[in-house]
């Protein structure tokens, strides 16, 4: 079964809702669009690297917090 292709006047198929606006991605203070993307690329650099961390050491976080 198919999906119909969205229509030219449904709001999926503007510009602005495929491709955010470039003062959108502008650094500004406060909850931005902007600053949610930079901590969500920073908590998965993290995540990955304490993953990274256990693989090479073999003990897990816990143990390098003392439980």
């Amino acid at each position: 079964m198919t999906t119909p292709a969205p229509s030219a006047e449904s709001p999926s198929a503007t510009p602005e809702a495929i491709a955010p606006s470039p003062a959108a991605d502008a650094p500004a203070f406060g909850w931005t669009a902007y600053a949610e993307r930079i901590n969500g690329r920073f908590a998965m650099v993290g995540f990955v690297a304490l993953l990274v961390l256990e693989l090479v050491t073999q003990q897990t976080f816990f143990t390098w917090l003392g439980f």
